[in-house]
């Protein structure tokens, strides 16, 4: 096992090398000059001139992409370009408000799922199987924006459920007052393709020959499906699970800015608005190693579930 990490850890540089070298390419040559975005456009050529010496973009390329690799190694990408603070600072200020939203929407949509595909196999093909995936469907055309309008306005604004807006300073108030309409709306949005996926692979285990072979066996339906099912159909919803998580912290700036909430996602679309390169830079470098991370974990969960999945 430990040899195994290893050895993918070390597979990890040439991906994460690559990385580097893209955000270092789009953002020195593609990404246009930022002292003429700070600048704007009443400035000097001698004040581009401080500016560009300031921000350290005068030096040649080979000196810049030395300083990033220094920054990502001792995680320090220097100050906002547009506030001022630590970039390692907002990071870390913004990662907690997310994570108060996406840990549990991830936990009970994964848990809810998994109980409705369950639910859904045992009546599988009949009236109530159709009426849910029609009903799925039909959740799945609606846009996000949609249900964050109409649950702001029904149960925020006009019955008073939760608040429209804002945040706290505490864990618990942020919880159970300031996060509960987000994660419900999350739910909302999230629920109907997860169903379907993990319905399919439930779906796809329950027709296997070591299903029929347990029902031959006389084990209840209730047994196979919960037991011998879920233990193999467990495998790809952990690989989607998984492949979901980094993605989160970004995917749900709609939510938090729309709720006020001070995460990740909000704070990406502020530094795209602002021009906010160390902060992009930082954020797109982070989320990719997070993303090698999760897949490592991936592998070793399998394991877990599964002791006879071996680790190549």
């Amino acid at each position: 096992m430990t040899a195994y990490i290893l050895r993918r850890l070390w597979q990890m540089l040439p991906t994460m090398l690559g990385v580097v070298l893209l955000v270092f390419l789009l953002f020195n040559w593609v990404g246009g000059d930022p002292a003429y975005i700070l600048a704007g456009k009443m400035s000097s050529a001698e004040g581009i001139a401080n500016i560009r010496r300031q921000l350290g973009v005068d030096q040649p390329y080979h000196v810049q992409l030395g300083i990033f690799l220094k920054q990502i190694v001792t995680f320090d990408f220097g100050q906002s370009w547009a506030t001022g603070e630590s970039v390692a600072g907002i990071i870390t200020t913004r990662l907690g408000p997310s994570l108060t939203v996406l840990v549990p929407l991830t936990v009970l949509e994964t848990a809810i799922g998994i109980a409705l595909a369950l639910a859904i196999a045992f009546v599988r093909g009949s009236l109530t199987d159709r009426a849910v995936m029609v009903a799925c469907t039909v959740g799945m055309s609606i846009s996000i924006l949609v249900y964050i309008i109409v649950f702001q306005y029904g149960f925020a604004y006009k019955l008073g459920l939760f608040p429209v807006q804002g945040w706290g300073e505490g864990f618990w108030e942020n919880l159970l007052r300031y996060s509960a309409l987000p994660i419900l709306i999350g739910l909302a949005v999230s629920i109907a393709p997860t169903l379907r996926l993990y319905r399919s692979f439930v779906l796809d285990e329950a027709s296997q020959d070591y299903v029929r072979t347990a029902r031959a066996k006389g084990l209840s339906e209730r047994r196979v499906m919960w037991v011998h099912v879920l233990r193999n159909a467990a495998i790809p919803i952990i690989t989607h699970v998984m492949a979901n998580l980094p993605a989160l912290l970004i995917g749900a700036f709609l939510l938090e800015r729309f709720f006020g909430i001070p995460g990740i996602g909000r704070e990406v679309i502020l530094a795209v608005e602002r021009s906010d390169f160390p902060v992009i830079k930082a954020i797109t470098v982070y989320v990719a190693a997070a993303t090698m991370v999760f897949n490592l974990l991936t592998d070793l969960m399998y394991q877990a579930v599964d002791p006879r999945v071996q680790l190549k």
